[in-house]
């Protein structure tokens, strides 16, 4: 594995962690639940009915602009990441995360969810990281 930004001193940033994500993850998906909801709502009454026939994919484009927009902006979280005090960084720089980054971050997580074994990474990597994480270049740390 190549020289991580989260040094030995750090260490503490990654405590709690993956309980504080799963909490974050609740929220964030009634959130994209809810906003996808009240566009197909507004659709559907704006095309008098006629965009039913070709929305039904839209939750997934709601929860892939929701984790790039949001993980990339200035708080470098989602909602429910900072809920529960967390935030995303690159993992190499330590910079804040580019929205491909953060979107590609989404769509790797929601993937992920058709293959729940590779959820075990975490379990093994030392920053405590997911699947998801690693292929989109992200940890995701306490805030300080």
């Amino acid at each position: 594995m190549s020289q991580a930004y989260v040094s030995a001193p750090a260490r503490a940033s990654l405590e709690g962690v993956r309980t504080r994500r799963l909490t974050g993850l609740c929220f964030d998906f009634v959130a994209v639940s809810v906003i996808a909801t009240l566009i197909y709502v507004l659709l559907l009454v704006l095309t008098l009915g006629l965009s039913f026939f070709f929305l039904p994919p839209l939750w997934p484009i709601v929860a892939f602009f929701y984790s790039g927009v949001t993980m990339s902006g200035p708080r470098h979280a989602t909602p429910g990441m900072r809920a529960t005090d967390l935030q995303v960084k690159m993992h190499d720089t330590g910079a804040p995360v580019p929205f491909l980054n953060a979107a590609a971050h989404g769509a790797f997580f929601y993937i992920s969810w058709f293959f729940p074994l590779v959820f075990l990474v975490t379990l093994v990597d030392s920053d405590k990281r997911f699947l998801h994480d690693i292929l989109s270049g992200v940890v995701v740390t306490r805030r300080q």
